[in-house]
């Protein structure tokens, strides 16, 4: 959005042509920054309520800085990934305060507003998963989001997992990341009730066919309710978890405190009593 849109939707907020409703939509809808070689859509966490994110593969280094540095400037914050090292060494020359996960290959830059959640419970069958489930970690940090990770808890020793059972069944969502068979979401669905998101990752051998066993595992998991979502795909993860906690926990505005009915407690509704007949 460029200033003089800005000024002349204010304005028509502000002299009655337009209603407070009818600005928020046209906020919303407002579109992109052109860059030429990509358009940067700076209004999409008015929309859905997560800002865009770089997806750094094949893009060149160039490309990649200057989409970084104009979403940077829009927003404040925003995050990157599947970057190569080419892409990370030039995004910490550029950016002395750029914090880099070189496991998940991702990058970060500035400082979200902090949600306020309960941890969200990182799940990884095994070392080998730790890339996916380090970019999942990393997407939440980017949303402000707080997590805590529990790994190499995979189902070839069912007792490390059912050591953590505690804090899980205390988390808001549960992202559980396996490759091999992928039984691990089945599991953990099996022992919580939050909602868990299942991301296969292309760990295994040959029959393991880049994760479409795990995949396939996960989809037909008999624990009623898991999510999964695209193979190696730590970020969807972790943006399906951020939705869920969206609408947990919906922005509203304060309720109008309700008057004093004399009955000794400030705001308490009245609860109306049904008369005897007869």
């Amino acid at each position: 959005m460029d200033a003089h849109r800005l000024r002349t939707l204010l304005e028509q907020l502000q002299s009655g042509a337009l209603s407070l409703a009818e600005a928020q939509e046209r906020l919303a809808a407002l579109p992109f920054e052109e860059l030429g070689f990509a358009k940067v859509d700076h209004h999409r966490s008015l929309r859905c309520g997560m800002p865009e994110v770089v997806f750094g593969a094949n893009k060149t280094t160039a490309d990649l800085l200057e989409i970084m540095e104009r979403a940077a400037r829009a927003s404040g914050s925003v995050l990157a990934t599947r970057l190569t090292d080419a892409h990370l060494r030039a995004l910490t020359k550029r950016f002395p305060k750029v914090h880099v996960n070189a496991r998940a290959r991702t990058a970060r830059l500035g400082e979200p507003e902090a949600r306020a959640s309960a941890p969200v419970a990182i799940v990884s069958a095994g070392t080998s998963d730790l890339p996916v489930a380090e970019e999942a970690r990393e997407t939440l940090a980017a949303f402000g989001c707080p997590s805590k990770a529990f790994y190499d808890v995979g189902v070839a020793g069912l007792h490390r997992l059912i050591h953590t059972l505690p804090e899980l069944r205390a988390a808001p969502a549960v992202i559980a990341v396996a490759g091999m068979e992928g039984a691990l979401p089945s599991v953990v669905g099996g022992l919580v009730k939050a909602p868990v998101i299942a991301v296969p990752t292309s760990v295994g051998y040959g029959a393991s066919f880049g994760g479409v066993a795990a995949l396939l595992g996960m989809l037909n998991t008999c624990a009623a309710g898991v999510t999964v979502v695209n193979i190696d795909n730590g970020f969807g993860a972790a943006a399906a978890a951020l939705r869920i906690l969206n609408l947990a926990a919906p922005a509203r505005t304060p309720a109008p405190a309700v008057p004093h009915r004399g009955n000794g407690r400030r705001n308490a509704r009245a609860v109306p009593t049904r008369r005897k007949q007869g």
